[in-house]
């Protein structure tokens, strides 16, 4: 009887204690799903605005590519692709406005249909503006939201004012020039403000994921300091299930550097002047020197010149892909005049004495391809001059050989490597990525065997360059 009663004394002894440990370990346990099913659901809103922001970007430039198409070639069906395009962005933003007047309602999640948001996010998307739309992260991403769709009505203007010029025939190629300035300059705003948008929720993201790794972490060691003094068999398999959370964590912070550097790689070209017109702004800023701030917008230039001929060589490559080819009249002395003039403000051109001995002018051909293939050939002899040459020259002939139009473009500049030679033609090649973009030589080249012709290169390094473009006198289209 009286083993029986200590018995007895020792669990009364130690019920206390194993119920503060279940209820330790259930509160963690709960506090931890909530905690998690909340990041989850907010992650995953996130997710769901990043994915609808590139609905909402590829709606834009899909809308912007067709109005430019519009403008040109005054196709009915590419203004009504325009304004089915336009309607993805234009379907977020009332969204946007419906959610911060009326909050969640039909109009909103209609709004977010029409952007193209997949039907089983928009209570995730409703669910996260409505509650957190005061939170910094993403009040901030809503203001970017807010200039973008200022931006996109600008752009359903000039698309309305462009309809309304050809629908009554008075667009001018003045006012070509002007609404694609318009149009360009709206597009580069709203790429600052969609990358903007992205940047934000993804800081906001990680911001939220730190958090999630603490808040695990913490509850993690609450409930294996409970467990563990009475239960090593859980402790064991708490162990294998961190190390296991570890492993996934590791695959995840191996993806997300993959996505980074793919990221980078894509976006490189296009954010490196950028980032540099930024530095060189903040600097100048605290600088008092007249001379040194002089040095300073020289330097944006040069940067803000490296991005409009990266911008021009991406619209070339999408004009002679796109382009059909068209016979007609061309004059290679306009062509030539033309680049030439357009080509003098890179840096050495004016120094450099080009020699034209034209025995061809008139030639049938089509004109677009042909200012592609002469204006890169131009640039790239200019960009590589040799500045240490007392004579700097470019020599440009025409003429006509077995029955084929020959267009040559030679130089004394710098040359070109015996090791490049054989990639000089591939896209984003370049032997000095300063100086190009690594796209003019591939552009030109496709352009060359659009119009059925071939292009080739004779170099020695310190000696100079030619490229010699071969052009058939008329082939059948």
């Amino acid at each position: 009887m009286k083993m029986i009663e200590k018995i007895r004394s020792l669990k009364d002894l130690r019920l206390p204690n194993v119920f503060i440990l279940i209820l330790i370990v259930f509160i963690s346990c709960a506090l931890l799903i909530c905690i998690n099913f909340f990041t989850i659901k907010i992650l995953s809103a996130n997710r769901a605005y990043v994915n609808g922001e590139s609905h909402y970007s590829k709606g834009q430039k899909d809308a912007s590519l067709h109005l430019i198409t519009y403008l040109y070639n005054k196709d009915p069906h590419q203004f009504k692709l325009y304004l089915e395009e336009l309607k993805v962005p234009q379907g977020d933003g009332i969204a946007r406005k419906t959610l911060l007047k009326a909050g969640d309602n039909q109009v909103a999640r209609k709004g977010f249909l029409i952007g193209r948001n997949h039907r089983d996010d928009l209570d995730d998307l409703v669910w996260l503006f409505v509650n957190f739309k005061k939170v910094p992260f993403l009040a901030k991403a809503i203001h970017e939201w807010e200039q973008g769709d200022l931006l996109i009505e600008k752009l359903f203007i000039i698309g309305t004012q462009i309809n309304a010029k050809i629908m009554h025939n008075t667009l001018t190629t003045a006012d070509q020039k002007k609404f694609l300035h318009q149009i360009s300059s709206i597009s580069d705003k709203l790429t600052i403000n969609e990358r903007n948008f992205s940047n934000t929720l993804g800081q906001g993201t990680r911001e939220i994921k730190n958090l999630l790794i603490l808040t695990n972490v913490i509850f993690t060691l609450i409930i294996i300091l409970s467990v563990c003094s009475y239960y090593s068999i859980m402790v064991k398999r708490l162990i294998i299930s961190k190390k296991e959370i570890e492993v996934k964590n590791e695959n995840l912070i191996l993806v997300n550097h993959e996505l980074d550097r793919f990221v980078y790689s894509a976006s490189h070209d296009l954010r490196s002047p950028i980032t540099s017109l930024k530095g060189l702004i903040e600097i100048t800023q605290l600088e008092d020197d007249v001379n040194q701030i002089k040095d300073y917008l020289q330097l944006m230039h040069k940067s803000l010149a490296k991005q409009d001929q990266f911008i021009s060589d991406i619209i070339d490559y999408s004009k002679n892909k796109r382009k059909q080819v068209i016979m007609e009249p061309v004059s290679l002395q306009e062509i030539f005049n033309e680049a030439i003039s357009q080509l003098m403000h890179i840096e050495n051109a004016s120094k450099i004495t080009f020699k034209q001995e034209l025995l061809v002018d008139q030639i049938e051909s089509d004109g677009l391809r042909l200012r592609i293939i002469i204006s890169n050939l131009l640039s790239n002899a200019i960009k590589y001059a040799d500045n240490t040459k007392q004579e700097m020259f470019i020599s440009i002939k025409t003429y006509i050989h077995e029955g084929c139009n020959k267009i040559e473009v030679s130089d004394n500049g710098i040359g070109i490597q015996d090791d490049c030679k054989d990639y000089i033609f591939e896209m984003y090649f370049g032997t000095n990525k300063n100086k190009g973009s690594g796209l003019g030589l591939y552009i030109a080249k496709e352009a060359v065997e659009n119009i059925k012709g071939n292009i080739s290169v004779f170099s020695e390094s310190n000696i100079g360059s030619k490229f010699v473009v071969t052009i058939p006198a008329s082939y059948a289209i």
